[in-house]
């Protein structure tokens, strides 16, 4: 496999780069923010991803280590290739995916192009426990704090507003928990106004 390539940028096109390794040209496929970040006849170095089809040898640069291992991860979703995997990353940072997936944000994932709504659902599921945490749940259990996947917050806040004690919330929260997994273990997204309605019913049973 090839890691990466260093060497003289010698032509730069919408949707890649030439880049001279040995005196050999190769073409890297690239992001565009990627793409931003080099210059004719200046030096690059490009974390690289070699993809073998039976008729071609493929390319694709990334900007550090991080966004190719993400590139790469994505592939194992159901209806994921290098091309979508690259748009995936043309759109969203990696952080920003690891976001989307562990918050089951089917409309982030949508701005993809080639990304419905049921492929983001696959891909949500398929990639749950890939991606990794996003920096900010790293940053919180680093600090000693659980960052609560966004429906948690939501129907949370919503509870409390309602005028609920922050514990009352806390356990109509917990209750409803299994719905949630359930929906996001057929690929469907937690609908928050459902949840809620939900909570809701468990605290007027108490």
């Amino acid at each position: 496999m090839i890691a990466s390539v260093r060497g003289q940028v010698t032509a730069i096109a919408p949707d890649g780069a030439v880049v001279e390794v040995g005196g050999i040209g190769v073409l890297v496929h690239c992001t565009p923010a990627t793409l931003a970040t080099l210059r004719v006849g200046e030096e690059a170095r490009l974390a690289t991803s070699l993809v073998v089809r039976e008729d071609s040898l493929t390319l694709y640069g990334f900007a550090d280590d991080d966004e190719r291992r993400v590139f790469e991860l994505v592939q194992g979703a159901s209806g994921v290739g290098p091309k979508v995997a690259l748009a995936m990353l043309a759109v969203h940072t990696p952080n920003a995916l690891r976001v989307a997936v562990a918050g089951a944000d089917v409309k982030a994932l949508t701005r993809v192009p080639g990304v419905g709504p049921k492929g983001a659902q696959r891909i949500i599921v398929d990639l749950k426990d890939k991606l990794g945490a996003p920096e900010e749940a790293v940053n919180a259990a680093l600090n000693g704090r659980a960052v609560a996947p966004a429906w948690r917050e939501q129907v949370h806040s919503g509870l409390v507003g309602l005028g609920y004690s922050a514990k009352d919330a806390d356990e109509a929260v917990a209750a409803v928990g299994p719905q949630a997994d359930a929906d996001l273990a057929q690929g469907r997204t937690p609908q928050v106004a459902a949840l809620l309605k939900a909570a809701l019913r468990t605290l007027s049973l108490r």
